[in-house]
C-alpha cells in the first residue's frame, strides 16, 4: 500500500504561483510513475503532468511551459510547481501513484483557486 498527502494548495491571483507537494509513505519502492490531475467543479478529473521513476515527463498542452513536475530521488514525494495562473487552473488537484504491478493510489486532493 502507499498513502499519499497532498499540501501546497490556496488563492492565489492570476499571474502568481504555487507549489503543490505530494508525500508518498508505504510501500514506495514500488512506486514507477506518479502524477498530478485535477477536477474542477462539474468536470471530468483531468490529467495535469506525469513523471516516470526514471525521470521521463508529460503534460497536458494547457500548462506546458508553465508547470514543472518533479520527484524526489527517494520517490517519497512529487512536487508540482505552478507558474503564471490562469483563473481556469482552478481546481482540485489530486496526487497519484503507480505501482510496478499497476495498482493506482490517490492522494485526498488540495483546492487550488486563481482569482482574476
Amino acid at each position: 500500500q502507499v498513502q499519499l498527502v497532498e499540501s501546497g494548495g490556496g488563492l492565489v491571483q492570476a499571474g502568481g504561483s504555487l507549489r503543490l507537494s505530494c508525500a508518498a509513505s508505504g510501500s514506495i519502492f514500488r512506486i514507477i510513475a506518479m502524477g498530478w490531475y485535477r477536477q474542477a467543479p462539474g468536470n471530468q478529473r483531468e490529467q495535469v503532468a506525469t513523471i516516470t521513476s526514471d525521470g521521463n515527463t508529460n503534460y497536458v498542452d494547457g500548462v506546458k511551459g508553465r508547470f514543472t513536475i518533479s520527484m524526489a530521488n527517494a520517490k517519497n514525494a512529487v512536487y508540482l510547481q505552478m507558474n503564471s495562473l490562469k483563473p481556469e487552473d482552478t481546481a482540485i488537484y489530486y496526487c497519484k501513484a503507480r505501482s510496478l504491478w499497476n495498482n493506482e493510489y490517490w492522494g485526498q486532493g488540495t483546492q487550488v483557486t486563481v482569482s482574476s
